[in-house]
């Protein structure tokens, strides 16, 4: 309550460019995580514990369902303050096989009257092999997952972007608890991602991961699409899906036109994208016969939201807008009302509750 009614607004009005923000954010996270005192002061702020929260996901086990979403900690340097929060993973990223400064600013927009952001960074990270480096042996008390894309560059295109994404991939392969791979990323000069069939069939050619791998894909995909997409995975070395990326769609926003035109094109994320990502992961559920791990991630921003993206299918769930409207107790925020929304349906962990609605929202 204090973050949204007093720190938020101070923080939108001294800073109207919330990648300044997010640098700050960046900074002082880094600079608490070397301090002992710091972190475990944070943790009893944030932190909640209960058994009936753990889950084992893909034979990974994590102490609650709740983590954040890639885009945040691009670089993977806020991962030793990151679990004070009371999260139960982070995914880093997106890693590209080269380092990218990414778009021009402005690059990152706000819409607060419709709790959301829209961004087209493009991709800007420090690079695979310094991402690596930076994660390599190392353990931080909850998972981490990697997300990779190919590299922000308009000549790499046809098989050489394929070729680029695998580079990704090697030099990551042997960090991180689970890989995913940003496939729903228009990061090409001609708009196009790596989500049809062939695309997803020629990427994983030749995989062999040591570690679950993910799908990221997008929530503006019509069913058929969706079918491609499950059909290309048989047989091949695909965990689960991270469901979904950001919507370049922009009906029934309640901000003024002018205001969101002023903001140009971009993904927009927060509380627009929920409907459409709480179907998509709901029909992906249904199609697969619940084959496959899913982590949902779009408009999560409080208990309800993220119970109902459990009950639609959802093992994992994250969150990166509801950070920013929501503030730093999101986690602690969700967990707790998951409990006593468990509690209410008579269920004995969030394990219990994936999937129990999926087939009701797949059909909305």
């Amino acid at each position: 309550m204090l973050y949204e009614f007093a720190l938020r607004p101070l923080l939108f009005a001294l800073f109207s460019d919330p990648e300044a923000v997010h640098r700050r954010v960046c900074r002082l996270g880094t600079s608490l995580a070397t301090s002992p005192f710091w972190r475990e002061r944070i943790r009893s702020w944030y932190d909640f514990r209960d058994p009936r929260l753990e889950t084992s996901v893909c034979g990974l086990r994590f102490a609650n369902p709740v983590g954040l979403a890639a885009g945040f900690d691009k670089n993977a340097e806020l991962v030793d303050f990151l679990p004070a929060l009371g999260l139960g993973f982070v995914e880093v990223g997106s890693a590209t096989n080269r380092p990218s400064a990414g778009n021009p600013s402005p690059r990152l927009f706000r819409l607060p009257d419709d709790e959301a952001l829209l961004n087209r960074l493009g991709l800007n990270n420090d690079g695979a092999e310094a991402i690596a480096a930076r994660l390599a042996g190392r353990s931080f008390g909850f998972r981490v997952g990697v997300n990779i894309a190919k590299t922000h560059d308009d000549s790499i295109v046809g098989l050489a972007a394929f070729e680029d994404m695998r580079s990704s991939y090697r030099r990551l392969a042997g960090v991180g608890d689970f890989h995913v791979f940003n496939v729903s990323c228009p990061n090409t000069a001609d708009g196009r991602t790596f989500e049809n069939r062939e695309a997803i069939a020629e990427l994983l050619a030749g995989l062999q991961p040591t570690r679950p791998l993910f799908l990221k894909i997008s929530p503006d995909l019509e069913q058929a699409e969706l079918e491609g997409i499950l059909e290309a995975c048989e047989g091949r070395p695909v965990s689960g899906f991270v469901l979904t990326n950001t919507t370049t769609r922009r009906a029934g926003l309640r901000s003024a036109p002018a205001e969101v035109a002023a903001c140009g094109r971009g993904g927009l994320s927060g509380r627009p994208l929920r409907e459409a990502a709480l179907r998509t992961l709901a029909r992906v559920h249904a199609l697969s016969r619940g084959r496959y791990a899913l982590i949902g991630v779009g408009g999560i921003d409080g208990p309800d939201s993220a119970y109902e993206r459990l009950k639609a299918g959802a093992s994992l769930l994250e969150a990166y807008s509801g950070f920013v409207y929501k503030g730093p107790g999101l986690a602690r925020d969700i967990n707790e009302g998951l409990l006593e929304r468990l509690e209410k349906d008579g269920l004995r962990s969030v394990a219990d509750a994936v999937g129990v609605e999926a087939a009701s929202h797949a059909r909305s």
